[in-house]
């Protein structure tokens, strides 16, 4: 295959392909190699590249994440971020899995994972596009009910915060929120910041 054709077949995905989606599409490894060493294709994370002449991506460790782990789900402070609940800015990406899924190997960008079971991983997710790529997200109420959960680790204050953001940015959507927090677990831990913010 000529690297025109392999360039061809990049854009035709999106502009970013994994080796092993490339070598399923018949590109060779050794064109993946004089493509990366003439600057046509860049790595984004081990085994995964993009286009060289795309627009800068703005989320490019979520994109990996979601081109390197199909099945994961975008969760707590990295979601908070997304959904604009929060001012921190994630050092890892914090993403959930099943409990039965195989560890995830990847160097870049630094993971944080979560283990959920199947009825609290499937709940709540979104598919939100991002520079064209489609990327699993929780919603912010399914969010904020495992940032609830999961306060000791994340710190009470960033999750009040997140919480007054969400009234402010979407009203207080109790049913949504509290349907959730049933689900997590936290129920009665979000209760009383829900009245206190009636």
């Amino acid at each position: 295959m000529t690297r025109a054709k392999a360039l061809e077949l990049f854009r035709a995905q999106g502009g970013i392909l994994r080796s092993c989606n490339a070598l399923a599409l018949g590109i060779h490894p050794a064109t993946l190699a004089r493509l990366r060493d003439e600057k046509q294709i860049q790595p984004l994370a081990r085994g995964l590249y993009c286009l060289a002449d795309l627009p800068p991506l703005t989320q490019p460790d979520l994109i990996a994440v979601s081109r390197k782990i199909p099945q994961a789900v975008i969760c707590l402070i990295s979601a908070l971020a997304l959904h604009g609940l929060t001012d921190e800015v994630p050092h890892t990406v914090d993403c959930a899995l099943p409990r039965n899924a195989r560890s995830p190997r990847l160097a870049y960008p630094p993971l944080r994972v979560f283990r959920f079971s199947p009825p609290v991983f499937n709940a709540g997710v979104e598919v939100q596009t991002i520079d064209g790529h489609a990327v699993r997200v929780y919603g912010p109420e399914k969010t904020l009910a495992d940032c609830f959960k999961y306060r000791h680790k994340l710190g009470l204050d960033t999750v009040l915060e997140a919480l007054r953001r969400y009234r402010s940015k979407y009203g207080l959507r109790v049913e949504r929120l509290m349907r959730y927090a049933r689900l997590c677990r936290v129920q009665k831990v979000m209760q009383p910041y829900l009245e206190a913010s009636l």
